[in-house]
């Protein structure tokens, strides 16, 4: 019975590997090198729509200013104070989701003299209220794209973005032939607001608020600071220019993460692939598991039947030594033989000591009993009494019950402190 579901499950494996192998050269001759278009907006990601270059060139902007990451919430931060000016915070994300509580902090946190610098294609409706304006993008996070078969896709786009002529030396159009996902404001406020870019279309995309003695910037086009947008010709002073509106004097900036991993709180969150949902994409590794299962499966059928043999009872084992020691002793003792027991006792420790220590008994001079103080541990007094009293014994002698009572209390006690 074992072998024959020995046999079928290796059968299984083996005809899983062989279609697992035809299957890989059957599309992999098809397959051609595509770039990863993924929009991560990570400044880790050297990816296309990474932003690495973005992040990484903050240093030649602000040479004086310190760098670094910032993942807790808006007014819990570890890089910034609430209450220190010269400072710049950096967001850079898909979906600015900011709740009420967030964006007054974030507002607070310019009033003291710091810069706020947002780029995202589309804001939640408190940043809409609290700013006064509008955007023509839904409420939710614009890059994720599925098919009709549920991967993950993006629209094939191109972006053309211009900084406005009243507050930049520049004119210029910067055209980029990869995906948009931009969004621009329907309408602002524009008693407290300065328009500072526009798409090619003149709708505007990039704004600033005054916020007390600080600044609040708002940029709906985040794919402008991605690599390829920025190595892309000579698009990359546009980076120079709209990072130019933070004080130059800035000693502090922090490239926020928690917006980029906060959850989705709109009305309509982006589809979620499971793990298992991610896996069944890839033809190789759902034909594993459908092997796997299969084999699994079977191996539980056959195994089934299997009955467990009964344990047999296992009695403790009796110490019968001991039993044989005790007995030895009760018969010495109740004959009166004090001597010959006393004598077996001594033979019983020398052994002991023999054994343990590794100590020869054949001299039982001061050089045994200084290494057997070393090696036991045991009190000086204490092993000088037990030697004494055995090289005592060498001789025929009386021995009374309470010398007997007393060589045992010092055994037991070395026996105990060794």
């Amino acid at each position: 019975m074992k072998k024959r579901a020995l046999y079928i499950i290796s059968g299984l494996v083996l005809v899983g590997i062989v279609l697992l192998i035809v299957t890989d050269s059957g599309s992999g001759s098809n397959k051609k090198k595509k770039i990863d278009n993924r929009v991560t907006l990570t400044r880790s990601d050297k990816l296309p729509y990474g932003t690495w270059v973005a992040y990484e060139h903050l240093h030649d902007l602000f040479p004086d200013a310190t760098l670094s990451t910032e993942r807790s919430e808006p007014g819990y931060w570890d890089s910034l104070s609430n209450s220190s000016d010269a400072q710049a915070l950096i967001i850079i994300v898909e979906h600015f989701g900011a709740d009420d509580d967030e964006i007054k902090r974030l507002i607070r946190f310019a009033e003291n003299g710091n810069d706020v610098f947002i780029s995202a294609s589309s804001v939640s409706y408190a940043v809409e209220r609290l700013l006064h304006c509008t955007t023509n993008g839904p409420n939710e996070a614009p890059f994720n794209r599925y098919d009709r078969l549920g991967r993950l896709g993006y629209e094939n786009d191109s972006l053309s973005i211009r900084l406005s002529a009243d507050y930049f030396d520049s004119t210029r159009l910067f055209v980029f032939p990869g995906f948009n996902f931009s969004h621009v404001f329907e309408a602002v406020d524009e008693t407290t607001t300065r328009v500072l870019g526009y798409n090619k279309s003149g709708d505007p995309n990039f704004i600033h608020l005054k916020s007390g003695s600080g600044n609040f910037y708002l940029h709906l086009a985040p794919i402008a600071f991605t690599n390829y947008f920025l190595l892309h010709k000579k698009n990359f002073s546009y980076y120079e220019q709209a990072f130019s509106v933070i004080k130059p004097e800035t000693k502090t900036i922090v490239w926020d993460e928690y917006f980029k991993y906060k959850r989705m709180t709109s009305e309509a969150p982006v589809k979620k692939k499971g793990l298992l949902g991610v896996l069944m994409q890839y033809p190789a590794l759902k034909w594993a598991l459908f092997t796997a299962a299969i084999t699994l499966l079977l191996y539980a059928l056959l195994e089934m039947r299997r009955r467990q043999r009964l344990i047999p009872l296992i009695r403790r084992p009796q110490n019968d030594s001991l039993d044989f020691v005790k007995t030895v002793g009760r018969l010495y003792f109740d004959k009166g033989d004090h001597f010959n027991l006393c004598r077996k006792m001594g033979a019983y420790f020398l052994e002991y000591v023999r054994n343990k220590y590794k100590l020869s008994t054949a001299s039982l001079d001061e050089t045994f009993i200084k290494n057997l103080i070393f090696k036991s541990g045991a009190p000086e007094h204490e092993v000088r009494g037990i030697v004494s009293f055995i090289l005592y014994l060498n001789n025929p002698v009386q021995v009374s019950p309470a010398q007997v009572t007393e060589f045992h209390q010092q055994l037991e006690s070395f026996y105990k402190t060794a």
